[in-house]
């Protein structure tokens, strides 16, 4: 049986100068960029690294990203970047992940970043299921309030 974490994942960045938009603000690419890090970390402190994937021939592909702003990240503020499972399919072959940022110097949420993500067998070049390993990891990682099952489509998907 598979438990899920009682809190997001979690990591601490600030907004770096090249963060910045030309109104002095993080651009909305520095919010992608911070949740594909979050991702990345989450997946490297289980065990599976850059390195790992690759040997495993398997790699997430973006397939949707939606932003949504509710306050500014000015130059040089830290804040937190929490993930959690917004949706899943049984297999773990697709799944909505949420990131959530919320400014350290106030805790108040500066935006969402919700991604539909699919795994992606490296040779085939076609979405695949990830090994029971790599399923539990997602399986286990604590879910949104709002929580859905994806129906299972089974090998159906984009040919990429």
């Amino acid at each position: 049986m598979i438990t899920t974490d009682a809190a997001p994942f979690a990591i601490q960045l600030f907004a770096r100068w090249s963060d910045m938009d030309f109104n002095q603000h993080m651009r909305n690419a520095a919010y992608l960029g911070a949740s594909e890090d979050c991702r990345m970390r989450f997946l490297s402190e289980r065990g599976f690294g850059v390195g790992e994937l690759a040997w495993r021939r398997i790699g997430p592909v973006v397939l949707e990203d939606r932003l949504v702003y509710k306050k500014e990240l000015p130059l040089l503020d830290g804040f937190r970047v929490d993930l959690v499972m917004a949706a899943l399919t049984q297999d773990a072959r697709r799944m909505k992940l949420r990131n959530t940022f919320h400014r350290d110097r106030d805790g108040a949420l500066a935006a969402t970043v919700e991604s539909v993500v699919l795994w992606l067998d490296l040779d085939a070049r076609r979405p695949v299921a990830p090994s029971q390993d790599l399923a539990a990891i997602w399986l286990g990682l604590a879910r949104a309030s709002d929580f859905e099952w994806y129906e299972d489509r089974g090998s159906a998907g984009p040919r990429l």
